[in-house]
């Protein structure tokens, strides 16, 4: 093993070690199934002391989500609930098998379909690491699309990344499952996760 394979190994054993420490940060974040202004703070410094992982797709959103909660210096409701339940599923662990649960289990189309966003109305539904749903939003608005709420009319689902196969229990199951219902009705509505969204953006 040359130099730059031995550096490459020892950054890729860092960052693994790095963000186990993360789940069990978030972990004990969520434990009391709140998040306060101060324990945002402790994790934006977390992460910020991190940088070699929070340039990791997944936790870059993160860093950059607790960022802009930060960036007016109010950190209110809507985005302390937010933030918990991103931090609440990246921890989320399967009970029986220990490992961390993926949302293979979520209702996606299949095979998934080539989106286009000029005329289309967007739903989305769930906690997005793109940002907060207002941004997924704007990201659609800006394509020429129509972002609201689920109806007959909707052309497209998005499900938030942060999504578990405890979806059908979240606050957000009962419009996944209503958009399901829709498609087997035979309403055209395509069911997509945040990745698969945003590889059209």
């Amino acid at each position: 093993m040359d130099e730059q394979q031995l550096n490459r190994y020892g950054r890729d054993r860092l960052e693994s070690r790095q963000i186990d420490e993360l789940m069990g940060l978030a972990s004990g974040l969520v434990a009391d199934g709140v998040i306060n202004e101060e324990e945002v703070r402790f994790l934006h410094g977390w992460l910020a002391s991190h940088m070699s992982i929070s340039k990791h797709p997944l936790l870059s959103g993160l860093f950059d989500r607790v960022q802009e909660i930060l960036s007016d210096g109010v950190v209110d409701e809507q985005e302390r609930k937010d933030l918990f339940w991103a931090l609440r599923n990246f921890s989320a662990e399967d009970r029986e098998g220990g490992e961390a649960v993926k949302s293979s289990t979520l209702p996606l189309c299949d095979p998934l379909p080539v989106l286009s966003f000029e005329g289309k109305r967007y739903c989305f539904t769930g906690t997005f690491n793109y940002g907060q749903r207002k941004h997924c939003q704007e990201a659609a608005t800006e394509r020429g699309a129509v972002a609201g709420s689920l109806t007959k009319k909707t052309d497209v689902l998005v499900i938030g990344v942060y999504a578990t196969e405890s979806w059908k229990h979240s606050s957000f199951g009962n419009k996944i499952l209503k958009a399901v219902d829709m498609r087997s009705a035979g309403v055209p509505i395509s069911i997509v996760s945040e990745p698969h969204w945003v590889s059209h953006l």
